[in-house]
């Protein structure tokens, strides 16, 4: 028998073969193998390649190298743990595990298996009778066993024997049945969101709001006016400044970099993450995308929660909300890892189960978002909105749960990432305009991750919530006329002396501007045309913060004989007047009529380039001429436009709706990338260029890599 027994190892041995993910110090993407993507693992024996494929968790590393052959008994199996293929010497800071059949790994790999149903060895094939657990719910195991291994198992350097004895095969089927990722049941309502517990009783005692509120500036576009003068649609800016990010005390970091926080007055984040996990995504893509995602899971803070949705022909939550503790993050980079592409893209049926997720939760972080990646087109939701024999434009709005669509009182921005050339980027900006999120262009592969961090940069540094400015006319004979806000709402009552805009939330140090045209009727003293307030709640505090007004003043002198028009006032209204040329070039390229977009986009550069601002030299305004030219650029031809210029105009006019940064495709002009950006933003941004891939292997490149190729795009 043991000589049988040695005789089928070493048979096993000389036909296992699986593809070796490399460090991506060494990756390149021509290290694919023909066919192969990133996460798949060959197996020779028929018999049990679809099960030793699914005990294999995708890694996040972007390339595989060649094939290694591991013989049953050779020094290198024994030292290589046959799951994630890493070093298994004893003292690594990882407990080991030794299975019953005398094969060893690495226990959170093993565990992490067993728990998706594989009782197997993945070397030999051997039935296990007892098998390791990471430690899910005492619950879900009969007679009420208790949980053997608590989540925070130690990381000694020996061998563990972490086991659970297996019950009969009926048995388990009706206690405990797993089955794959977009199969396996799910509760009706996601009301198992983990509790924030004593973290949000200790972070009412270290949490102290902003010291500093919001800044209000306003810059009237003359600052005299004659006396016996009057000016209909005199334009007046308001300048708000979000308070600086208040400081936080350190008390650890964690291997990749970041620092966790013990004691922080940042508002907490629940965070959904929406992601394609269709065909198309596979290989380098969502070898990627984990990485971008393991990037997000490590620079969360313990008090954040993280859920992650999958999608393609249906979507599946990976898991419920849950903390970024030690054990969290542990678990959710697991869970991404274990990714797989396959499938159509049903961006919907996505979008709908995060916002499940968000609805259901029991208790909720002050701040909330999701995210939402995606490649491709959706081929299930997206209909025409009329039954002509003219097609019409698709019903995009459909595409996103009414419950986050926003005028319901109830609105949860989705931050959307349009990704490589196939993507459906009138959709995507579609999706981010109505939910009050941004539109992001990702056009290499490399840059997910800056994409990401930049974003979450953001949203981990929120200091202001709900905010709404007040408009009031002071003088009895100024009325108001319009208020340029972009894509924030905005409310002029009927008899023009008083109006409101809805700000919403406000990221640290992060300002917003809009311009307010009043009628200005003759006076023969100072004239005080309005005062600007503004209300908001603090997200830390949760107390209501109002700032008092400042009022926007005018001298009447007898007679003006000179003065100089408002830089400050100039620069926003070339900033207006640059978003609505890319909107109208953008309807021109739409009609077929690119020469005509272009033309539009260069005459406005031409009145830009005569403006006060300009030529004081001012960097917004040559930012905005490089990005007008760069659109010129990409609307050279049909070709062109399909592939980048489509989402590279519609990111840069989600950017200037919103007042916030974006990325903008592979733009070769660095100021463009740095239009709003906040410090937040911009410390997580350099955080992720410091570890990513593009900046130790020449083969990834993060802003100047070969764009996606473009198939051709149903109309």
């Amino acid at each position: 028998m043991g000589s049988r027994w040695r005789k089928a190892k070493l048979a096993l041995g000389l036909n296992l073969c699986v593809y070796v993910p490399k460090t991506l110090d060494d990756a390149s993407p021509s290290d694919y193998p023909s066919g192969t993507s990133s996460d798949a693992a060959a197996v020779s024996p028929a018999s049990g390649a679809s099960d030793f494929r699914a005990l294999m968790p995708s890694t996040p590393t972007p390339t595989l190298s060649g094939l290694r052959l591991y013989k049953s008994g050779s020094r290198s199996s024994k030292k290589t743990c046959a799951i994630c293929l890493a070093s298994m010497k004893p003292g690594n800071g990882h407990a080991l595990f030794t299975a019953e059949c005398s094969h060893t790994f690495h226990f959170h790999c093993i565990a992490a298996n067993v728990k998706h149903g594989n009782h197997v060895c993945p070397v030999c094939r051997a039935k296990w009778k007892e098998v390791p657990f990471g430690g899910p719910p005492s619950s879900e195991y009969p007679h009420g066993r208790a949980r053997v291994n608590p989540v925070h198992w130690p990381q000694d350097d020996g061998y563990v024997n972490v086991l659970r004895r297996l019950p009969r095969v009926e048995s388990l089927n009706r206690q405990h049945h797993l089955t794959p990722l977009f199969h396996s049941s799910e509760p009706i309502v996601f009301n198992d969101d983990e509790s924030l517990g004593s973290l949000s009783e200790t972070a009412k005692e270290t949490q102290h709001g902003c010291m500093r509120t919001v800044e209000i500036k306003t810059y009237p576009e003359f600052s005299a006016i004659q006396q016996s003068d009057s000016e209909e649609n005199f334009t007046i800016l308001i300048h708000l400044k979000a308070p600086l990010a208040p400081r936080t005390q350190p008390c650890g970091g964690n291997p990749h970099g970041s620092t966790n926080l013990s004691k922080t007055s940042r508002a907490s984040v629940d965070l959904v993450t929406v992601l394609d996990v269709s065909g198309s995504m596979g290989g380098t893509k969502l070898a990627l995308l984990k990485r971008a995602m393991g990037f997000v899971i490590q620079n969360l803070g313990p008090s954040d929660r993280l859920s992650v949705i999958a999608f393609s022909s249906s979507a599946r939550r990976l898991f419920p909300l849950r903390r970024m503790s030690e054990s969290g993050r542990q678990q959710a980079v697991q869970a991404v890892n274990l990714l797989t592409s396959g499938g159509g893209t049903n961006i919907a049926e996505g979008l709908r189960k995060g916002a499940k997720v968000i609805e259901d939760r029991k208790e909720k972080n002050p701040v909330c978002s999701i995210i939402l990646l995606s490649d491709g087109q959706d081929t299930y939701m997206v209909t025409p909105t009329s039954g002509g024999a003219q097609p019409t434009q698709p019903d995009y709005r459909s595409l996103v749960p009414s419950s986050i669509r926003g005028g319901t009182g109830y609105q949860i921005p989705v931050h959307v990432f349009g990704f490589g050339a196939d993507h459906d980027s009138e959709s995507m900006h579609s999706i981010s305009e109505t939910s009050g999120g941004t539109f992001s262009f990702i056009e290499t592969e490399g840059a997910i991750q800056d994409a990401f961090a930049q974003c979450i940069g953001g949203l981990l540094s929120v200091v202001v919530q709900e905010m709404r400015v007040g408009v009031e006319c002071v003088h009895p004979n100024v009325h108001l006329g319009s208020i340029k806000s972009g894509g924030y709402g905005n409310q002029v009552r009927d008899d023009g002396r008083s109006g409101s805009i809805d700000v919403g939330d406000l990221y640290a140090d992060e300002g917003r501007d809009f311009l307010v045209s009043v009628d200005v009727p003759p006076a023969c003293e100072e004239t005080v045309l309005l005062k600007v307030s503004c209300a908001y709640r603090d997200p830390v505090s949760k107390e209501t913060v109002n700032v008092e007004g400042v009022e926007v003043k005018i001298s009447r002198p007898l007679i003006v004989v000179e003065q100089t028009m408002s830089i400050e006032v100039d620069r926003q209204r070339n900033r207006l007047l640059a978003a609505e040329a890319m909107a109208e070039a953008r309807a021109a390229a739409e009609r077929g009529e690119l020469s005509e977009a272009v033309s539009i986009l260069e005459e406005r550069r031409r009145m830009l380039s005569e403006s006060l601002a300009a030529r004081s030299g001012d960097q917004l305004c040559l930012g905005l001429d490089a990005e007008l030219r760069e659109m010129q650029e990409r609307m050279a031809s049909r070709q062109r436009y399909e592939a980048s210029g489509r989402a590279y105009v519609l990111s840069g006019l989600s950017s200037h709706s919103w007042q916030r940064a974006t990325t903008r495709g592979d733009s070769t002009d660095s100021s463009l990338s740095q239009t709003y950006q906040t410090p937040s933003m911009v410390d997580m941004l350099q955080r992720s260029q410091t570890m990513s891939p593009a900046s130790r292997h020449p083969n990834i490149q993060m802003r100047h890599a070969k764009s996606f190729p473009a198939r051709p795009r149903p109309r």
